[in-house]
C-alpha cells in the first residue's frame, strides 16, 4: 500500500462512516460464526496501522498477532496499546504450521498482483490450526475501480466467484461470503466511472473527514446491510467482498 495512505487511515479509522459501517457489518456476520469457538490465538495479517487488531482484542479477548510489511503502519500501531507486533511479509509469514485458531486479512489481497494472491492463501492456509477461520475482506468488482485505489497501489479487485474459488483451491471450506458496501453502488459508478473521468485530477485519498451530517448520512446504508446481513442475507453486489471459511 502506498506508505502515505497510513497517517489519513490513522485518523480516519476511528470515526469516519465508511470504517465504522463496514466493522458493524464484518460484525454482524461473524458474530455467529465465531460463537462457541475457542480463539485463543489470532492472526492480523496485513494490520495496518493496528487499529482492527486493537478492536479484536478489546471486543473478544482474543490474544492478537498483528503482522505488516509496511514499517509506517507498524511505527503508527507500537503507538497504541498492541504488542507481538511483527513486520513480516504475508507471503512468507515467520510462524509454524498450525500457530492459529483464526486469521484475518481486511483489504490486503488486493495489493498482490493478480496470481501472487494464492501465495498468500497458502500461507494462511499453513499458520491455521485444523478447524481454524479464515476472513478476508477484499474490495470487489473492476468496474467500482477509482482514484482512491489507485492511491493506495490497489492491484486487483474480486469477483465473488473468484475469492470463493481461491479460498476453495487452497483447502478451505466456505462458511460465508457476500457482498457488501451494496446500497450506495449507484453512486459510485457515477462517481468513479463519469465524474472523476471528468475531473482528471491525479490520485488521491479517500478516506478524509466529510460534514458530521453527510457522515451520518453514508453510514445509514451500511448499518441497514449489516442487519440483512447478521440475518443470513448475502447481499449480490457491493464495493466489498466478505469471506469466513474453515480449514478442515
Amino acid at each position: 500500500m502506498n506508505p502515505a495512505e497510513f497517517a489519513t487511515l490513522a485518523r480516519a479509522e476511528h470515526n469516519l462512516w465508511w470504517f465504522r459501517g463496514m466493522q458493524r457489518i464484518l460484525f454482524g456476520l461473524l458474530d455467529p460464526l465465531v460463537r462457541g469457538r475457542s480463539l485463543a490465538r489470532v492472526l492480523d495479517a496485513g494490520c495496518g496501522t493496528g487499529h482492527f487488531a486493537g478492536v479484536l482484542q478489546e471486543r473478544c479477548g482474543w490474544r492478537l498477532f498483528p503482522a505488516d510489511v509496511a514499517r509506517e503502519g507498524l511505527d503508527l500501531a507500537r503507538a497504541t496499546a498492541l504488542s507481538r507486533l511483527t513486520q513480516a511479509d504475508i507471503s512468507r509469514l515467520p510462524y509454524r504450521d498450525g500457530s492459529f485458531d483464526a486469521v484475518f486479512s481486511l483489504d490486503v489481497l488486493v495489493h498482490f498482483p493478480r496470481g501472487e494472491e494464492r501465495v498468500a492463501m497458502s500461507e494462511f492456509a499453513r499458520v491455521l490450526r485444523p478447524g481454524g477461520l479464515l476472513v478476508l475482506r477484499v474490495s470487489a468488482l473492476d468496474a467500482l475501480r477509482s482514484r482512491h485505489s489507485m492511491f493506495t497501489r490497489e492491484r486487483q479487485r474480486f469477483t465473488r466467484g473468484r475469492l470463493v474459488r481461491l479460498a476453495r483451491e487452497n483447502g478451505f471450506r466456505v462458511l460465508r461470503c457476500t457482498y457488501a458496501n451494496t446500497l450506495l453502488v449507484p453512486i459510485a459508478l457515477v462517481r468513479f466511472r463519469l465524474w472523476e473521468p471528468l475531473l482528471r485530477k491525479p490520485p488521491a485519498s479517500g478516506t478524509a473527514p466529510v460534514a458530521p451530517w453527510l457522515d451520518r448520512l453514508l453510514y445509514l446504508p451500511l448499518a441497514v446491510e449489516s442487519k440483512l446481513i447478521a440475518a443470513g442475507m448475502n447481499l449480490p453486489l457491493g464495493q466489498s467482498l466478505i469471506l469466513v471459511a474453515e480449514k478442515p
